[in-house]
């Protein structure tokens, strides 16, 4: 089988190798601490979603993919990286490596980027997310998918949230989490008020306004605040935020999975 550009490619047998430690043997916590600071590592996974960060100047460590797929799926990202190892397998090779088949078998290891400051997230933004305390992975790429496509301008993380570039969180935004920009707060959602915003606490109280209460349109920057996956936002965080707002419920259903509830208040408040 002749490869892209006659790029040097390496084949794999074994999960044990260690030239594909990165993608077999770590965590995601090791993978985010490893090495230095500056050459932390995520996996991007799937062609569509490697392209993306590509496209967004990701810079790419290293390819493991299927065999098959270097002359198909995989071939627009060839002609895209030069200077990485390559590495293919077969197909029961990445199932082990992932946990499942993978329909078109394409992983790339990626350094992770300097942050910018919520500063910088917040300047000339309109609309925010604040991710307080959601650590699961489906939810937090789910709402970043939302997000992107819906019209908020950044997103900001307390740092009980899931790591946003989790493997599954970046599959599941489908690539979304390099299209907006991101970073942790460190410093309270009350910081928030003195970079220009109002806050919006999603929540089911008495005091709630209605999501299409014009009021909050008219809001020239809003930070909408979205809670865990369980127990909702925290007390402390309703009472201080300037608005809680509710999305009103019909058939006896009292609440919305976080991702679900994200989406409909991104459109509501764009």
């Amino acid at each position: 089988m002749e490869n892209p550009r006659d790029i040097e490619v390496t084949r794999i047998e074994s999960l044990d190798d260690s030239r594909i430690g990165m993608y077999s043997r770590l965590t995601e916590a090791q993978l985010c601490d490893c090495l230095h600071t500056s050459e932390r590592i995520f996996i991007a996974e799937s062609p569509k979603v490697i392209l993306t960060a590509l496209s967004a100047g990701y810079h790419p460590l290293s390819l493991l993919c299927e065999e098959r797929h270097l002359c198909g799926d995989a071939a627009p990202i060839l002609e895209r990286v030069s200077g990485i190892p390559v590495y293919t397998g077969d197909r029961d090779l990445l199932a082990g490596i992932t946990g499942y088949r993978l329909t078109r078998g394409v992983l790339c290891a990626m350094r992770r980027p300097e942050l910018p400051s919520v500063e910088h997230v917040c300047s000339g933004a309109r609309r925010l997310v604040v991710i307080d305390g959601v650590c699961d992975t489906t939810n937090i790429g789910s709402i970043f998918r939302s997000a992107a496509a819906l019209g908020i301008d950044g997103v900001l993380l307390t740092p009980t949230s899931c790591d946003p570039l989790n493997r599954r969180a970046v599959r599941v935004s489908m690539g979304s989490v390099f299209l907006i920009p991101w970073t942790w707060l460190d410093d309270g959602i009350a910081s928030l008020r003195g970079l220009g915003f109002k806050t919006v606490a999603m929540a089911l109280r008495k005091e709630s306004v209605p999501l299409d209460d014009p009021v909050l349109t008219a809001e020239p920057r809003l930070a909408i605040i979205m809670g865990t996956e369980g127990d909702g936002l925290a007390d402390e965080t309703i009472s201080d935020a300037d608005y809680t707002v509710c999305i009103p419920m019909h058939h006896g259903v009292d609440s919305l999975n976080v991702a679900a509830a994200s989406a409909v208040a991104f459109y509501a408040l764009t």
